[in-house]
């Protein structure tokens, strides 16, 4: 497993998480807020984004083994919906799908770390990262603990990135504007929906071979 796969490992599931969609979604929720409160939300919504995503790859072969569901029909279906969440931020409408308040209840689960940031697209991908990751790691020939330690390791650190980027959402919609966050939540728009295309492309290749 070389540095070079790792990095890109570690890019992939940054950009999976839509963290300029998701700083998009932030500040208009933290509207009216003071710092602080903006700074211990974001706190609270990168934990929960965390766990929410070491939980999906930790226990992604005990939910297929649970549901019966087979590796390669779930890569077809997982990048269906992503390539979908990626369709819809190509084209600004998933801001209006997905910010959505909950009255009553903390923001930092409910809807900042999901649906807004973990998403149908980014729970199947975790889920089918997690279920396959022995089987890439025989790939690359490289032990299993290890592949998938690094892995997760990875998982962690894209998860602490977007609330590094909530945390100082204030100095990055300050130089960024409303318009350069829309642009590049397009652009990751794009990235997703090329990585979804590569995991329906796996998954029909599965079934095929």
């Amino acid at each position: 497993m070389s540095i070079s796969y790792i990095v890109g490992l570690g890019v992939k599931l940054f950009l999976l998480l839509t963290p300029f969609f998701v700083l998009s979604v932030f500040v208009s929720t933290c509207d009216g807020m003071d710092s602080k409160a903006r700074r211990d939300l974001a706190l609270r919504t990168a934990l929960a984004i965390v766990c929410a995503a070491v939980v999906l790859y930790i226990f992604g072969q005990v939910i297929f083994d649970m549901l019966g569901i087979s590796l390669n029909a779930f890569r077809v279906g997982a990048g269906l919906v992503l390539m979908l969440n990626g369709i819809d931020m190509v084209r600004g409408e998933t801001l209006k799908n997905r910010s959505h308040s909950v009255e009553n209840s903390d923001p930092a689960v409910v809807p900042l770390a999901i649906p807004t940031t973990v998403g149908p697209g980014t729970i199947g991908t975790l889920l089918v990262m997690g279920a396959s990751g022995a089987a890439r790691a025989a790939e690359l020939d490289c032990g299993k603990l290890v592949f998938m330690g690094t892995e997760l390791m990875m998982v962690v650190l894209a998860s602490v990135g977007v609330g590094v980027i909530l945390y100082f959402s204030d100095a990055i919609n300050r130089v960024l504007k409303d318009h350069g966050v829309r642009i590049l939540s397009k652009l990751t728009g794009m990235y997703i929906v090329a990585l979804a295309a590569q995991v329906i492309f796996e998954g029909v290749r599965g079934f095929l071979a």
